[in-house]
């Protein structure tokens, strides 16, 4: 399962050393929707070697400002502090997993 990535624990999950993918969300957007399973798919599937949360656009300006992010869903793929790359849209799972086994 995702976890819920906030404000308030994003740099404690960031410096536990794994890569992360980060789902930038809100739950009344319909392309969020579409992408969900497949995002919860790969935090099932990836759990020992990467971080996937979903963060809620809504109730978290912070994370949302330090990224720039103002289209949603947009899937950030983090490694060493530093985005390494990224997905705006309802993308394909295949898209996801590409992106995901490239930080690995």
């Amino acid at each position: 399962m995702a976890l819920e990535i906030k404000d308030s624990n994003f740099d404690e999950l960031l410096n536990a050393g794994k890569p992360m993918v980060v789902d930038f969300w809100a739950t009344w957007c319909g392309p969020c929707k579409k992408i969900a399973p497949d995002v919860e798919a790969l935090a099932e599937q990836y759990k020992d070697q990467v971080v996937v949360g979903k963060c809620d656009v809504d109730d978290n300006d912070e994370l949302t400002g330090r990224f720039g992010v103002r289209n949603i869903p947009t899937v950030l793929f983090i490694k060493d502090g530093k985005v390494q790359d990224k997905t705006v849209g309802a993308v394909t799972k295949a898209e996801l997993e590409e992106k995901l086994k490239a930080l690995l």
